[in-house]
């Protein structure tokens, strides 16, 4: 019997397309044939720079080596997102990666903290988290002492496109240079071929859409609509820009925000990746550019560039023999560093619902209903950023504060506020500590808090948080800068 593999062809590159690429033939190699279609000519998005802590695990999965992945793409190590200007102009706020004071499975440890604040001790909760307080020192590790320090990284896209790609290549995957002029479909409404510009056909069983904002194959092709979610994020426009840099390395991403919008600044090894995201029904062009390039910490080293978008979904991301992958399935802002993560969220999940043979229709059906409520749980946690602000200083802020949000999330906020229960997300992307950092970070205090807390006598519960916040300030002590040990750890050739 002839073991033929399935034919898979992905059209489009970028960290997408080659992410997609390097996942499938490192994992289903021997049973796939693929090939990828793109265009030198065709730039990539490439904005998108930071990451969360699961790339790490993915990255292990496929058989990516850290060290070297880091050096290839100039990467820094990232411990969390410093917010300012988010609750009310000119306060600062932290959502670290790392896990706040210890768990209880009674009461989660902010309560513990209320508990204690009511008591007249316990200062700041940021003092109960190593990998904020690392943070805010510039000190990084991989561990400290026998604890591993939860990270993510900062790098260049478009240089990890670049070493996907080198990769792909060399573990198999064909790569075919030229725009897609035609796109053929059979009687059933599956796609079998798409025609390049030079005239050659390209056959297939299973297409792969990374085609971006277009989406060639899904949205042009197969006519999946999209789900407008412009009346929760109203952001449409992003303008990024490269500067030199003037600092050693921050192990955090700072979102910054402004009267229309919100500004990045991302540092890698050899440059700081910056940009703003904004309403262009609340700011022009013109002015947005003005907030970026007034507010940079560096001489600039590329023109600025402007991208618009939509932000929502697919109605699905896999309809007959398409599956969309990356912007084509939708896009949400880059807010929280999630557009890397859905990738290969996405990519987990075809590899495990892959349509090898027989009706693929029940997989589709379940892959999108696990993309339906994934990308639902990240447009909530995004909202809470916007929503959950006093601002009142501009039209923008004030349609965000007073605006209808979703019932999920307003039930969220509503126990916070009442009872100070925190709970993770349906899909275990958000822990606990990641909505009570932002919660709390923008001034929603709760009003009351489970009495768990008060079992611990008051001078127990005082030993109890000094003796912890000391351990976290003498571990972070013992940390090398985090220029030190990029240094020793990735160092980039020439930088």
């Amino acid at each position: 019997m002839t073991n033929l593999k399935t034919k898979v062809v992905i059209a489009g590159g970028g960290t997408a397309g080659w992410l997609s690429a390097f996942s499938l033939v490192t994992r289903l190699g021997s049973v796939l044939d693929i090939t990828l279609i793109e265009s030198d000519q065709i730039g990539t998005i490439g904005v998108g720079e930071a990451t969360i802590p699961t790339m790490r695990t993915y990255h292990r999965l496929i058989g990516i080596d850290e060290q070297e992945f880091m050096a290839e793409t100039q990467a820094t190590f990232k411990l969390g997102i410093q917010f300012d200007n988010w609750g009310q102009q000119n306060d600062s706020y932290f959502h670290s990666f790392g896990e706040i004071g210890q768990r209880s499975w009674m009461a989660e440890f902010h309560e513990f903290w209320m508990e204690a604040k009511a008591q007249g001790f316990g200062g700041s909760l940021e003092d109960y988290c190593l990998e904020l307080k690392a943070a805010k020192a510039n000190k990084f590790a991989t561990q400290a002492g026998n604890k591993p320090v939860n990270f993510a990284y900062h790098f260049d896209a478009t240089a990890y496109a670049h070493y996907l790609r080198k990769k792909s290549e060399t573990a198999g995957v064909k790569r075919e240079e030229g725009f897609i002029e035609r796109v053929k479909k059979d009687a059933t409404g599956n796609i079998s071929s798409l025609t390049l510009s030079c005239g050659k056909e390209i056959l297939g069983d299973v297409f792969i859409d990374c085609t971006g904002f277009k989406g060639l194959l899904i949205g042009e092709h197969l006519n999946v609509g999209f789900e407008d979610w412009s009346h929760y994020l109203a952001a449409d426009s992003a303008i990024a820009v490269q500067t030199k840099t003037v600092e050693e390395p921050r192990p955090y991403t700072q979102s910054i925000a402004h009267r229309a919008g919100w500004q990045w600044r991302i540092p890698l090894q050899g440059r700081v990746g910056n940009g703003i995201v904004y309403s262009s029904k609340y700011l022009s062009d013109d002015e947005a550019r003005s907030t970026l390039m007034g507010n940079l910490t560096g001489e600039p080293i590329t023109e600025p560039r402007l991208v618009r978008f939509t932000t929502g979904r697919r109605e699905k991301a896999w309809h007959k023999n398409c599956i969309a992958i990356g912007l084509s399935s939708g896009f949400l802002e880059p807010l929280e560093s999630t557009s890397i993560h859905l990738v290969t969220t996405a990519l987990l999940r075809l590899m495990k619902l892959f349509p090898f043979s027989g009706n693929s229709a029940l997989l589709a059906e379940q892959y999108n209903r696990e993309v339906q409520r994934e990308a639902e749980t990240v447009r909530d946690f995004i909202i809470l950023h916007y929503h959950l602000t006093e601002r009142d200083d501009s039209p923008f802020w004030e349609h965000y504060r007073t605006m209808e949000i979703p019932e999920s999330l307003a039930h969220r906020m509503a126990i916070f506020r009442e009872n100070g229960y925190a709970w993770p997300d349906d899909v275990n992307l958000f822990r606990v500590d990641s909505w009570v950092q932002v919660m709390m970070g923008q001034g929603l205090m709760p009003k009351r808090h489970h009495k768990g807390s008060c079992v611990i006598p008051t001078e127990g519960l005082k030993d109890q948080m000094k003796a912890l916040k000391i351990r976290i300030e003498k571990s972070v002590e013992q940390l090398p800068t985090h220029s030190d040990f990029i240094k020793k750890y990735c160092p980039v050739k020439g930088i």
